[in-house]
């Protein structure tokens, strides 16, 4: 699932982010730097231990005027060599150039360090080519322990025999409180820095979250103030930028708005000429007709005028209806809202249509305390008449019709509904019902819908319908409640 993090959000995880590494790799490289002392520590000891063995024995053959032989030494060091283990903390044990066990500090201490009565050949070779010191690791060993293997020599710089200390490693110095106070520094670090990091990120996006909140102000139907901005930085270009656009798209505005008035007047103007346009044809042909009967058959003209007179009559009506229409939805008033009572009005609009031919209506009320809504009552009459008429218009001539009005109370409004078992409306009728020129009937103005809806959105309420081919269709009326004066 993908996040939609705020900018603001974004920074202040960055920021931590970047903390977070900083602290990993600042603490990784404080502990390698402390392992590095203590290794330093630890090969410096060892010298410094090595180079006191060796001089104190050097002392003790110096002191004793002892001849460089084996025998000889091993008895100079037989009583010696305890007392140098003891004095400089280590095992020692002595071996001859041919890398031959000779004595140790402690023998026991020998095979519990797993010493052998041999050399290692690989030191040996180390130390016969050349190397001061040899050393086999601890993993050759126990544990953290190193053998290290050097030459005893002479004054002249002749090899005596070969010393073996074994080496303990010390532990880095109080390894675990350094990593518990360098743990809690971190944290403490940490915490102020996030603070200071939020308090950063706010300021850095509070200036873009006011240009927003702005630009959520802006509305192509009145005029729109610019930002200012005093500094040249990155969000002043933006701005600037902003600026530019909001005159460029209020210029697009106006100019899309009169270009919608006037295609709106081209529309208008060719559906009226349109619908005056079709009872025009039958009228002249039936003055045509008249003249012709008035030069062949004088003796039925009265008839011939009677008939004229009443389809003179009829279309002129239809004429009248047509301008009737057409005013109405052009001189659309601002409602008058007032208190109505919703199922009263309904109940007069559905006793006028009562009389219709092959047309039940039905009229139910459902949960309804308080009828009242705030609308305009002509306007709110209009709408009822022109949604039952459409109803009664949607069913052919050879059904038995059924008109269902009901009206409901909800927790947001009343709810009327007009349900009919006409032809319905297909799926590719859908998006143009409203749509002011349009009509399904060859007699109609496209007008009845279009005013239904300018009503209710201008009164505060909502219209919407359900419907599918040959099911008939429902139109829906919300209207806004209001508190009965009784």
């Amino acid at each position: 699932m993908k996040l939609n993090l705020t900018l603001r959000t974004r920074i202040y995880l960055s920021m931590l982010a970047m903390i977070l590494v900083s602290f990993v790799v600042t603490g990784l490289l404080s502990l390698y730097d402390h392992l590095e002392h203590n290794a330093e520590y630890n090969f410096m000891r060892l010298q410094r231990k090595e180079e006191a063995i060796e001089k104190s024995m050097r002392y003790i053959i110096n002191k004793n005027n002892t001849p460089a032989n084996s025998d000889s030494l091993y008895t100079l060091f037989s009583d010696q060599i305890c007392e140098l283990s003891d004095v400089h903390d280590l095992f020692i044990a002595l071996y001859d150039l041919r890398g031959r066990y000779i004595m140790s500090s402690d023998f026991l201490k020998k095979d519990s360090l797993g010493i052998t009565d041999q050399i290692n050949y690989t030191a040996l070779k180390q130390l016969s080519t050349g190397t001061k010191r040899s050393v086999v690791d601890s993993s050759f060993t126990h544990d953290n322990k190193s053998l290290v293997y050097w030459y005893l020599k002479d004054a002249t710089g002749k090899p005596l025999l070969i010393t073996n200390v074994v080496y303990e490693q010390t532990a880095p110095a109080h390894l675990s409180d350094f990593l518990a106070e360098l743990g809690l520094i971190y944290m403490a670090l940490f915490i102020m820095a996030a603070l200071v990091a939020y308090f950063l990120s706010r300021y850095i996006t509070r200036s873009l979250e006011a240009i927003g909140k702005r630009m959520q102000q802006v509305d192509l139907g009145r005029k729109n103030e610019q930002l200012n901005w005093r500094s040249d930085d990155e969000i002043g270009v933006l701005v600037k930028q902003y600026n530019r656009m909001l005159a460029e798209l209020e210029k697009s505005a106006e100019q899309l708005a009169q270009t919608e008035r006037e295609s709106a007047w081209r529309e208008m103007a060719q559906q009226v000429a349109h619908e005056i346009k079709n009872p025009l044809t039958p009228m002249k042909l039936r003055v045509q007709h008249l003249q012709r009967s008035w030069s062949d058959n004088p003796h039925e003209f009265g008839n011939k005028l009677e008939l004229f007179e009443r389809s003179m009559t009829e279309q002129i009506d239809a004429l009248s209806r047509i301008a009737s229409e057409f005013s109405s939805f052009a001189k659309m008033p601002k409602p008058q809202l007032e208190l109505l009572d919703l199922v009263q009005l309904t109940k007069g609009a559905v006793a006028l249509h009562e009389g219709s031919k092959n047309v039940t209506i039905k009229l139910r009320v459902y949960g309804i305390e308080n009828p009242y809504v705030l609308a305009d009552k002509d306007q709110t009459i209009r709408s009822l008449n022109n949604l039952i008429t459409n109803a009664t218009q949607a069913i052919p001539n050879d059904k038995q019709g059924l008109i269902d009005v009901a009206i409901r109370g909800t927790n947001y409004g009343i709810l009327l509904r007009v349900n009919d078992n006409g032809v319905g409306i297909t799926e590719e009728q859908h998006s143009k019902i409203f749509v002011p020129n349009f009509t399904t009937k060859s007699t109609g103005t496209g007008l009845g819908l279009a005013m239904v809806k300018n009503i209710m959105t201008q009164s505060g309420g909502k219209v919407w319908f359900w419907s599918k081919a040959d099911k008939g269709a429902s139109f829906y009326l919300k209207f806004i409640k209001g508190n009965s004066q009784n």
